[in-house]
């Protein structure tokens, strides 16, 4: 039987959700991110998706990346903010497809639901992208 794990009201602030266990997402080009995997890549079984609970303080970023597969996002609480200029609030669902560049960050914090089905690389911006922690224009 597989595990079941079970987090009662999601959609309450992610500063609030402290009956999981959150650790620092230390990477290159990441500042501040906490993540809680829900599940992870498992090489001997063939998976390839991974599925996080990623909290965002106030000024915190993402490293800018290509995605080798899909990405779907649920914004459960605050604001998180695309490289491209656009955010996103709580109940916004953002599906990005392979091949997409970003980076997330968010200037008041946020906690989102993060499901990709293949793996992200780091990448270098070929142009300008939303400074860290600006607002929507």
């Amino acid at each position: 039987m597989s595990e079941i794990e079970y987090i009662k009201n999601v959609f309450r602030s992610g500063f609030e959700l402290d009956d999981i266990e959150w650790s620092s997402w230390d990477e290159p080009g990441r500042a501040g991110v906490e993540h809680h995997v829900l599940w992870a890549p498992d090489a001997e079984s063939g998976e390839q998706s991974v599925g996080l609970l990623l909290r965002f303080p106030p000024t915190a970023h993402g490293d800018f990346h290509e995605h080798l597969g899909y990405e779907l996002m649920l914004v459960l609480d605050g604001r998180l903010d695309h490289s491209d200029g656009t955010s996103y609030v709580k109940g916004d669902l953002v599906v990005e497809g392979p091949g997409t560049r970003h980076q997330m960050s968010s200037a008041v914090g946020c906690t989102v639901l993060a499901i990709r089905t293949r793996p992200a690389e780091a990448r270098v911006p070929q142009g300008p992208i939303r400074p860290v922690g600006a607002a929507a224009a």
